[in-house]
């Protein structure tokens, strides 16, 4: 049992030590199509999976919360004339980051209009 403790302990050293240069050194994560409108991002699969059981879940809750407050302050906003700015704020920009945005991925890949 003993041995099995140091062999498993030496193994999870070797693979930590053996990985941080190599993230390290992995700074430019995402590559450039050269479109203005489009740009590819090749994000790891620590940030997809993140992305994936963290951000998801959190950005379709900011959505749904959004669109009540949308709601609730649709005649104060409307007015002021503001009721593009807020449903922009409050429902499409999360709703984007939620829906449109790759995994993992830490901007929307399609800027057509912004």
């Amino acid at each position: 049992m003993n041995l099995f403790r140091t062999l498993s302990l030496a193994l999870v050293v070797s693979f930590g030590v053996h990985a941080v240069p190599a993230t390290a050194a992995d700074s430019s994560m995402s590559a450039s199509s050269g479109d203005p409108t489009y740009q590819i991002q090749n994000p790891p699969a620590y940030a997809m999976i993140g992305d994936l059981l963290i951000a998801r879940p959190l950005l379709v809750a900011a959505t749904i919360v959004g669109a009540g407050l949308f709601v609730i302050a649709l005649p104060f906003t409307a007015a002021g004339g503001n009721v593009g700015a807020s449903g922009k704020a409050l429902v499409v920009d999360p709703g984007k980051a939620a829906f449109v945005r790759c995994l993992g991925c830490t901007q929307s890949g399609y800027n057509n209009r912004d």
